[in-house]
């Protein structure tokens, strides 16, 4: 191969083209394989967390079926036959692999005594006791209130009734203090009437004659 730079030529050319034509294959190489792998990988795990997604899926579905008392059969092959039945007919669930459903179905068998214990009736018996809990609650904190205002009516109701007993008492007392002032001078007035009668009635009594015996 003839090259040149400018007007000099390039003496072998073609040698040069050729080694570096070899590194740049012997590089990728090396380099396109560890891709592959590595979108392989990254495919693998997609793939994985898909497939997890659609089993939580189907798992959530039969478990909550199972809550509800969907499922009757007790033995441990015909629970995990019943489920799959269920999750086949699910219109969300049909486009699944059949070793998805099954998973899940097997999930949800081993979970059936979790389901049983938390069942939907179980969960609303609970919630409607607690529910009459707390309008209870709600009832004895309003009559709580309106006993304190009650309380705090009464209390300051015997505080005026108090409070006037007082008034009442300090207004008694005054009257009485001045009613002993003028029981002195009420008695003195009262006492010079009767003495002046008295002297009266004894003069009267020595002036009249006697009366003759009958």
């Amino acid at each position: 191969m003839q090259a040149g730079f400018g007007d000099a030529p390039v003496t072998d050319a073609g040698m040069f083209i050729q080694i570096g034509l070899t590194v740049l294959i012997l590089m990728l190489a090396f380099y396109l394989p560890a891709n592959a792998r590595m979108m392989a990988l990254e495919n693998n795990h997609r793939k994985f967390a898909l497939n997890m997604h659609d089993i939580s899926d189907a798992y959530h579905m039969a478990h909550a079926a199972d809550r509800g008392g969907l499922f009757m059969m007790s033995s441990e092959f015909d629970a995990v036959k019943e489920r799959m039945a269920f999750l086949r007919q699910h219109p969300d669930l049909q486009k699944l692999e059949p070793e998805i459903l099954e998973l899940a179905a097997q999930m949800s068998q081993i979970s059936h005594e979790l389901a049983e214990t938390y069942g939907d009736t179980r969960i609303n018996r609970a919630r409607s006791f607690l529910q009459q809990r707390q309008e209870e609650i709600e009832l004895f904190q309003k009559r709580l209130e309106e006993a304190q205002v009650i309380q705090n009516e009464l209390r300051q109701w015997t505080r005026d009734v108090e409070m006037e007993e007082t008034i009442a008492k300090s207004q008694l007392a005054r009257l009485r203090d001045e009613l002993f002032e003028l029981l002195p001078e009420l008695s003195a007035q009262l006492q010079a009437p009767s003495k002046d009668s008295s002297t009266k009635a004894s003069s009267v009594v020595a002036m009249s004659p006697p009366r003759a015996a009958e």
